[in-house]
């Protein structure tokens, strides 16, 4: 169903679930009182990867605010430089 036709090609890869574990992120605060009821969160491992890699380094106001800026202050002074090379403000005669 869906169209596939048998053909693998065009399939994206998707990585061994049992790469993420939940152990040592704030989803094992979580686990541990759901155990102390009784109870378990067996999609614990499906959320687990936002708490690891680079999805778990925290960004601050200043990275949001920063993050092209170095690129886009060449690309303003550029710009400024073929203004005023190419069409060089006139001197008003009053």
């Amino acid at each position: 169903m869906g169209g596939d036709h048998g053909h693998a090609h065009g399939k994206t890869p998707l990585p061994d679930y049992r790469q993420w574990k939940w152990e040592g992120t704030p989803l094992e605060v979580v686990q541990k009182k759901l155990a102390g009821k009784g109870l378990r969160d067996p999609w614990a491992r499906n959320e687990a990867w936002r708490y690891k890699g680079t999805f778990s380094i925290p960004i601050s106001l200043k990275d949001v605010f920063l993050r092209g800026f170095k690129y886009g202050f060449a690309a303003f002074v550029v710009s400024l430089a073929v203004e005023y090379t190419f069409f060089p403000p006139e001197k008003s005669k009053h």
